[in-house]
């Protein structure tokens, strides 16, 4: 398997802290997003995007990864799993358990397979695995919010095998699923549900968050926008003279709750001024800055 740069990827440093992280993800993530971008190859750069994100979201997996990294690896090196595999401080890690980390602990897709084959699972020749202790078996499932919201059904890897996981509509994060005989030696598997990253949105309790970047006329004279949602898109009136970090309320578009209840969305508005490409364009901007001078500073 070859060995990746997600911070290249992603175009921010090593040193990167995690708001430097997120704000990077999220613009491209935005540029490269399937339903709207023209940029040729937006799917697979989608793609990587995600992954590099999943990668370097988690602290624990970051650190996995940071030190692969120090151990030499270099993008587009082969990774090959030492004797033993990765677990106990493989590769300058002492006493960093990988196999705790990354046992299932993904979708199926992505991030998780590019761990699974690091670490050898379901690969020819890769060295032999530490016994498990006995009792039922663990692992970490994410889901995405559309499949929160819809409850629909998931594809996993674990222990070279994959599984159909239904996903209860409305699940929480740090809730179990249980899926009976399906661990090791015929055990049950605990699958631990948490939230993966998505392009869009945020969790806040059963809110969803979503950044509108709005134009300066849409801000100041008022518009009526489309904003997607989990559920689908919905039409939404901004005000006239609204500034940047103003929220408004969809009701009952985030993420469903015990009974018919659900959250809200919370969509922030961002004002981006367009970049000018025509001359037209510059022309226009010419006349909004002789029409509001210096004035607008002191509004």
């Amino acid at each position: 398997m070859e060995f990746k740069d997600y911070y290249g990827i992603l175009g921010v440093e090593p040193s990167a802290g995690d708001a430097e992280i997120k704000t990077a993800y999220r613009r491209l993530a935005r540029k490269y997003h399937p339903d709207v971008s023209k940029e040729k190859g937006a799917e697979e750069q989608f793609k990587a995007v995600n992954e590099a994100y999943e990668a370097l979201r988690d602290p624990a997996k970051r650190k996995a990864y940071d030190q692969l990294r120090a151990g030499g690896y270099r993008p587009g090196d082969e990774i090959h799993p030492p004797p033993g595999g990765f677990g106990h401080g493989a590769g300058g890690a002492q006493g960093f358990d990988f196999d705790e980390i990354f046992a299932g602990g993904g979708s199926g897709g992505g991030f998780s397979d590019f761990f699974e084959n690091m670490f050898g699972r379901g690969r020819a020749g890769a060295g032999p695995r530490r016994a498990q202790p006995a009792g039922d078996t663990r692992a970490k499932l994410a889901v995405s919010l559309a499949a929160v919201y819809n409850g629909s059904s998931v594809r996993i890897a674990v222990a070279g095998r994959t599984l159909e996981v239904k996903v209860p509509k409305g699940v929480k994060p740090g809730q179990v699923i249980r899926l009976g005989k399906q661990g090791n030696g015929g055990r049950d598997l605990l699958l631990e549900v948490e939230y993966a990253a998505d392009p869009q949105f945020e969790v806040d309790g059963r809110n969803i968050i979503y950044s509108l970047p709005v134009a300066p006329w849409e801000a100041a004279l008022g518009a009526t926008v489309s904003v997607p949602t989990l559920g689908g898109a919905v039409e939404l009136k901004i005000p006239a003279d609204s500034e940047s970090g103003r929220k408004l309320r969809l009701r009952g578009r985030g993420l469903p709750g015990s009974g018919n209840t659900a959250g809200d969305q919370i969509v922030e508005l961002e004002i981006l001024a367009p970049k000018a490409h025509t001359e037209t364009q510059r022309k226009a901007y010419a006349k909004m800055r002789d029409a509001f001078g210096n004035d607008w500073r002191r509004d």
